[in-house]
């Protein structure tokens, strides 16, 4: 690892924080789907769901796991557009450590959701979410979404690097954003017919969300967080190795 690799990597970071801060409509981008969702869902929807409480309290893990999903997107709409600039040309050619770069996308990414998933909560809470959750459990929730945006980040790197055009980079968030509807993100897994349900109670957002919402409930989560963490820290692992091997090959 050069030397440097702290030095760089807050240089390059504070460069496109400066990126978020000119252009705060991605932010804003990022938090109008989940919002719109909730709207929809709580006024529209959610009086002829039955979920046993109050809806809005309910589906908020969900849209927060929406909000990540969309934010991530612009992840690898900025890397594709440094990389179309010609920036990792001038990289090789500088004494600074390569991987900085995807640093720094990274974290300007947590601190970007973050923020959105801040304001959507607060949306949240003026549309009746209530929770009588601890500190300790509210830390809890905040570790869990953060572990679950540095994975999804570090997912989003791969199209960034290896993507043909900037709409494709993009791209890559939808299905993300799809997955949360076939989960128990917005209506118990009950519901569903069979094979639905299976897919629903076996994929990462079934457990993420229902650990969020136990938390907030000051519900016993059970086995949910353990199958929330080994899902976000085995996307983690995947593709973070999947990210810095297309960026070696990119860099060679």
């Amino acid at each position: 690892m050069n030397r440097y690799f702290l030095s760089d990597t807050t240089a390059l970071t504070v460069r496109t924080l400066r990126h978020i801060t000119r252009s705060l409509d991605t932010i804003i981008t990022t938090v109008l789907t989940p919002v719109a969702l909730m709207l929809m869902f709580v006024y529209v929807f959610g009086g002829a769901i039955n979920t046993g409480s109050k809806y809005i309290n309910f589906m908020l893990p969900g849209i927060l796991l929406i909000t990540i999903a969309s934010g991530i997107s612009y992840t690898a709409f900025r890397l594709f557009m440094d990389l179309k600039t010609g920036i990792l040309e001038r990289f090789r050619s500088m004494p600074i450590a390569r991987s900085g770069l995807l640093w720094a996308h990274v974290i300007t990414s947590m601190v970007a959701n973050v923020i959105a998933l801040v304001i959507v909560i607060g949306v949240a809470l003026l549309m009746g979410f209530r929770s009588g959750a601890g500190v300790l459990a509210w830390l809890a929730v905040t570790g869990i979404l953060l572990l679950s945006t540095l994975a999804l980040t570090w997912l989003a790197v791969i199209p960034g690097l290896t993507a043909g055009s900037v709409e494709s980079a993009g791209a890559f968030a939808y299905p993300l954003i799809f997955l949360p509807f076939l989960s128990s993100a917005f209506v118990p897994t009950q519901t569903m017919p069979g094979p639905v349900r299976w897919f629903a109670e076996h994929q990462p957002v079934t457990s993420i969300v229902d650990t969020i919402r136990a938390l907030f409930a000051q519900q016993p989560v059970g086995n949910d967080i353990w199958a929330a963490l080994a899902w976000c820290v085995g996307v983690l692992v995947v593709a973070y190795v999947l990210a810095m091997t297309a960026y070696r090959r990119k860099a060679a």
